[in-house]
């Protein structure tokens, strides 16, 4: 995510847009209806969004930073004291300068008293939105029942019910015969879980990974993610059809991906040897929002299996519905190996496990532990975040809004020669930014335009949208909305997000061609979790 800093500033009173007098009754609400908004959720495109604090300049006085820590000034204060006092590792909190006191569903109300429709929903966890009313109510029965609230790895009903419900969704081909590794809460442990075990299980060290990848922030997530530099992972194409690396895109260009894998894998030469697995995300998140064909998903399982490389799917961010199906290799029918699970399974509150084929099972006692494994209020929330999901087929009624979403912003793209592509599966969703005055004579596609893409994402937040920004550039825009957005919902988050677009793009400044310029070089901002 790109990061920006500087001093905040109070809201102007928001002039109100077009929009219906009250939020839709969602399914998340259960028959509630959601808050009815008010101004401050249709701010107008001269709305100056709030931006984080500046530190204190280091030739301040004890006494000045002591004061600036001093509880009050409101939530400005609390910008502040955070700017102050949080590592300068932190992400969001630089680009949505925004200190939210209530949510529900896709709505969130900051102190400042403006309302916001969040399309980040916990970059993919919140499934159902904010405060789900299935999800608090399962909170609630654990907390009222006396049981105990960490307990290790220790078998429990409520593991029980959460066990057998995930069980219950997963391909059928994988549920049949396989165990479950609770892991620590984040699913970057769940990565490293998977890594571990299939280096385990066969022996073998090398590890095939793709381009572009984002498997998490620990040594051997990063290592297997798309920046990692200097380390024993054998780096694959993975296919696309704006960038193709090939430069063909299409069925075309997935195929030569796919021989590029076979030939190296085969060839005696090639200098990589069998590896312990092959990990892989089915839609790539942070790489750009970029869906894997699934006749190329499909041929990579062939090249895998015929190998006896076990096949780990990456479904962190794509699971529980998210692709339009429960989980995204369900669109090639692909059956892995292991099943990296994380974010949505838990239901809003930190939950990651790995699912794998018994036959892999080499574990010792011990050999992948963690105290906070037995999140026993997480699996009460992601056993009713599942059931839900399932019961009222959500993952099918995410890829018919989610194709709706794609239609109307490529429609948008039309007329906007700055979006270079609408990609997506589903409700998780993106749109490349481009300048199209750099393109210099060799380029197959325009530069990404990162800074035009931060200027959108600002542009949203003043008018009461949250986005996210992925992609190699941070160029590309991300939604990734709850899976219970209804279709009053998806019109306001597109019509402000089409606003949004065309502010940005006045205000933007216009390049020279390329003809008349050098090209400035790309940079890589890296992933925003």
């Amino acid at each position: 995510m790109a990061v920006t800093e500087s001093a905040p500033a109070v809201p102007p009173a928001a002039r109100t847009q077009t929009q219906p007098r009250t939020q839709p009754r969602t399914p998340d609400d259960t028959g509630a209806e959601a808050p009815t908004p008010t101004a401050a959720d249709t701010p107008d495109r001269d709305h100056q969004t709030p931006r984080e604090p500046r530190e204190p300049q280091s030739s301040r006085e004890p006494q000045a930073r002591k004061e600036l820590l001093a509880p009050g000034g409101g939530y400005e204060g609390i910008l502040r004291r955070q700017s102050l006092r949080e590592s300068a590792a932190r992400t969001y909190a630089r680009s949505l300068p925004i200190v939210p006191v209530r949510a529900r569903g896709l709505t969130i109300e900051g102190a400042d008293g403006r309302r916001y429709l969040d399309c980040l929903s916990g970059a993919g966890t919140l499934a159902l939105g904010h405060n789900h009313p299935v999800v608090l109510e399962a909170i609630k029965k654990v907390l009222d029942s006396g049981a105990p609230l960490h307990v290790l790895d220790l078998a429990t009903p409520v593991k029980d019910a959460f066990t057998t419900e995930l069980f219950a969704t997963l391909p059928s081909g994988l549920a049949d015969d396989a165990r479950i590794q609770f892991c620590g809460p984040a699913g970057t442990d769940a990565v490293e879980a998977a890594l571990k075990l299939v280096r385990t299980a066969t022996g073998r060290d090398g590890l095939l990974a793709f381009t572009g990848a984002y498997h998490g922030m620990t040594a051997g997530a990063l290592d297997a993610s798309g920046g990692a530099t200097g380390v024993r992972v054998t780096r694959l194409p993975y296919p696309q059809q704006y960038r193709c690396p090939f430069g063909v895109g299409g069925a075309r260009g997935a195929q030569l991906a796919a021989h590029w894998t076979e030939n190296l894998l085969d060839d005696p030469k090639s200098g990589v040897t069998t590896p312990a697995g092959m990990i892989v995300e089915a839609v790539q998140g942070e790489g750009g929002v970029i869906p894997a064909p699934d006749d190329w998903m499909r041929r990579m399982r062939r090249i895998t299996a015929d190998r006896s490389i076990p096949l780990v799917v990456d479904e962190v961010q794509t699971g529980v519905g998210r692709t339009g199906a429960f989980w995204a290799v369900e669109h090639s029918g692909v059956v892995p190996d292991v099943m990296v699970l994380s974010k949505a399974i838990g239901g809003s509150l930190p939950l990651a496990v790995i699912v794998y084929r018994s036959e892999l099972d080499a574990w010792a006692p011990g050999a992948h532990a963690g105290t906070f494994r037995g999140n026993q209020l997480a699996m009460a929330a992601g056993t009713a975040t599942l059931a839900y999901v399932r019961e009222n087929k959500l993952a099918e009624r995410a890829g018919i809004l989610g194709a709706h979403i794609l239609g109307r912003l490529q429609d948008l793209a039309a007329d906007h020669p700055c979006v270079g592509e609408v990609r997506g599966r589903g409700l998780m969703i993106g749109v490349e930014l481009v300048d199209p005055e750099a393109a210099g004579p060799g380029d197959l596609v325009p530069p990404a335009a990162p800074a035009l893409a931060l200027a959108v994402q600002q542009e949203c937040l003043a008018r009461g949208l949250i986005v996210e920004l992925g992609g190699r550039h941070s160029a590309v825009v991300r939604l990734l909305p709850p899976l219970t957005l209804t279709d009053e919902q998806a019109t306001a988050v597109l019509d402000r997000f089409a606003d949004a677009l065309a502010a940005a793009e006045r205000a933007h400044t216009p390049r020279p061609p390329a003809s008349r310029r050098a090209m400035a070089p790309r940079t890589d901002t890296g992933p925003s979790h």
